[in-house]
């Protein structure tokens, strides 16, 4: 199902996109968030602590991924890999990039640092998921948030606002955008209890900041879809 959805995504719809959210959809697991290998499509469920849950964070703003820089940057990527003599910076160790970063153009070696970091954020956010510690994951979020921001250029003003105004909120450990950015929602770690409260603080203050009404909806990991 989820190599399918891709396929319509990437021929159909002209969206060079990978397969994390197809895959999360088609294989999510209750109380779980998954660690997906992208290559080998390997899936590894890791438990979230009970305490926690998601706030989707919806800006109200939205995003057109076809007529974005969603495309350019896959280009950009792919031309970093080139530089280093490889189809995939996954590929690439921190050790080969600081010896060759210098020869990149500047776009480049900060699109190339941002894949580099936030590929051993995830790996990382999961080993400290799996000894429930949030506080940790939530510095990633902040963190891979700034990368994507300042290395990758994908966030907005809005999104900006929204991961600030949640991260400043008593019981968030941490925030960032998601999806391919140019807009639309940020996530938040939070405590379970209190969570709608937290959320509703939130859509106040980004309302008050911005003059867009937010949407917020507080989530919990779920089975991936299937027939009823």
């Amino acid at each position: 199902m989820a190599r399918l959805a891709q396929k319509a995504e990437n021929e159909w719809v002209g969206v060079a996109c990978g397969i994390m959210d197809q895959l999360t959809s088609a294989c999510g697991r209750s109380g779980h968030a998954l660690q997906i290998d992208c290559r080998s499509l390997e899936i590894d469920p890791v438990p979230l602590p009970p305490a926690v849950s998601v706030l989707v964070l919806d800006t109200g703003t939205r995003r057109g991924l076809v007529t974005s820089a969603y495309n350019r940057r896959r280009q950009e990527c792919r031309q970093g890999a080139e530089a280093f003599g490889l189809t995939s910076l996954r590929d690439l160790t921190p050790g080969v990039f600081a010896g060759g970063e210098g020869q990149l153009q500047e776009t480049i070696r900060r699109r190339v640092r941002h894949i580099l970091t936030e590929n051993a954020r995830t790996l990382e956010a999961s080993r400290a998921l799996r000894g429930a510690d949030v506080e940790s994951v939530g510095r990633m979020m902040l963190a891979s948030h700034a990368s994507l921001r300042d290395d990758y250029e994908v966030s907005s003003p809005a999104l900006d606002a929204m991961v600030e105004i949640a991260a400043a909120q008593p019981g968030c450990w941490g925030a960032r955008m998601t999806g391919a950015g140019f807009g639309g929602c940020a996530v938040a770690l939070v405590r379970r209890a209190g969570a709608s409260e937290a959320g509703g603080r939130i859509a106040e203050e980004y309302r008050r900041r911005t003059g867009q009404a937010p949407a917020v909806y507080v989530c919990q990991a779920a089975q991936g879809a299937s027939l009823s």
